[in-house]
């Protein structure tokens, strides 16, 4: 070999790839949700729904620290007109992912822009990493687990490697509790296997 191959050439590419996957993965969080419409919304989106008419008060919410309990009994005190499943989902998520570090940092920001600016939810995380390895429907939307289930898929040697952290995890295995299993029938063909 000489020091013209590829192999002594500094990599150029490398920088450029890795900057090509971040852009990548903060543009799959945008458009995640594309495709999958027949899932239930996730925590964030509900409380984009939520908060849609008056976006200047997410950053109030953002700042709050309850249980699920509570932010339940807001949900319901509020008539968000969520259904029960969704109340559930977006109590969890709220409890999980709140508050912010910088809840005041949402209040300037136009309503099309709120989701993007909160924690991914738990339909985000599964978009993100259930189909790589197996059926999305036979390895995740038809399996009925709790949410202490869900949380112990995650000490397998497979999913260890899931890039997720802590409070992604619990986020995933709350959605997932409160949504999953879902009919084969309300799953689109190509996702069924």
């Amino acid at each position: 070999m000489t020091l013209g191959h590829p192999a002594f050439r500094p990599d150029v590419t490398r920088p450029l790839a890795a900057a090509l996957l971040a852009l990548g993965a903060t543009t799959t969080m945008v458009l995640a949700q594309a495709g999958f419409e027949f899932m239930p919304d996730g925590g964030r989106n509900l409380l984009v729904q939520v908060v849609k008419a008056e976006p200047a008060t997410l950053a109030g919410i953002a700042a709050r620290k309850l249980d699920a309990g509570e932010w339940l009994a807001l949900v319901q005190e509020h008539d968000a007109g969520l259904t029960e499943a969704e109340g559930l989902t977006l109590a969890g998520y709220l409890a999980l992912n709140l508050p912010l570090a910088e809840p005041a940092a949402l209040a300037g920001l136009p309503p099309e822009k709120l989701a993007d600016a909160l924690p991914r939810d738990g339909k985000d995380l599964a978009i993100r990493h259930c189909q790589g390895c197996h059926g999305f429907y036979t390895g995740y939307l038809g399996h009925h687990r709790d949410m202490t289930g869900w949380m112990v898929m995650f000490n397998s040697p497979f999913h260890t490697e899931i890039r997720m952290n802590p409070t992604e995890r619990r986020t995933f295995a709350q959605y997932s509790a409160e949504n999953l299993p879902m009919p084969i029938e309300d799953v689109p063909a190509d996702l069924r296997h």
